[in-house]
């Protein structure tokens, strides 16, 4: 059975980990992208039950400084669904992960940076762990390659990241799943991530 299919099955949740820890690195990523957006949000109800995530799910341990991970993500909108969150674990800023987006449209909404920190009282929010907090930027160079820092409140991209924060959970060793919040209002939207092994 495929992920989308145990998403529509009686499937538990650890059986959805264990499925997605024995998959390889393509078969992962193809899974994960193939979910619409019914099935990210059972997926993110599912995992409510999971343990928490953290910093090292993003960035994992033994990763350099300033070293670039890339997730493959898919998002529930109606259009522009794939992209990739780039993030690093910046030097000098302990606490903190950076990153932004990438996608075909980054030319036009620009690249949304943001810090990713833990929640509230050590990362015991109910809705996740790790947010992904679109009202901060990186303070400081960004790994070389990455796009000019652009104020999430200017332009297109205000339209798309401005006021925006993503509480994420852990799914399974490579994979996580977010839901977005603007201005601590719920709005229509969740994304599915899944972390690229290095080559």
């Amino acid at each position: 059975m495929t992920l989308s299919q145990l998403l529509q099955s009686d499937a538990t949740f650890e059986q959805i980990t264990q499925h997605l820890d024995h998959l390889d690195a393509l078969a992962r990523r193809q899974e994960t992208q193939a979910l619409d957006g019914r099935s990210q949000k059972v997926l993110y109800e599912m995992a409510a039950k999971g343990p928490p995530i953290d910093f090292a799910h993003f960035v994992p341990e033994g990763t350099k400084d300033d070293q670039e991970v890339i997730h493959a993500g898919r998002n529930s909108q109606p259009a522009f669904r794939l992209f990739e969150k780039r993030w690093c674990r910046p030097s000098g800023h302990p606490g903190e992960l950076w990153g932004y987006n990438e996608a075909s449209v980054r030319p036009l909404i620009g690249p949304g940076y943001f810090v990713a920190h833990l929640t509230e009282n050590d990362g015991s929010d109910p809705r996740g762990a790790v947010v992904v907090d679109y009202f901060m930027q990186p303070e400081g160079p960004v790994p070389e390659g990455w796009p000019g820092i652009r104020p999430n409140s200017r332009g297109l991209q205000m339209f798309v990241y401005n006021k925006m924060r993503d509480y994420m959970r852990r799914v399974s060793e490579h994979v996580s799943i977010g839901a977005a919040y603007r201005m601590e209002k719920r709005i229509m939207g969740y994304f599915v991530l899944c972390r690229e092994e290095e080559t």
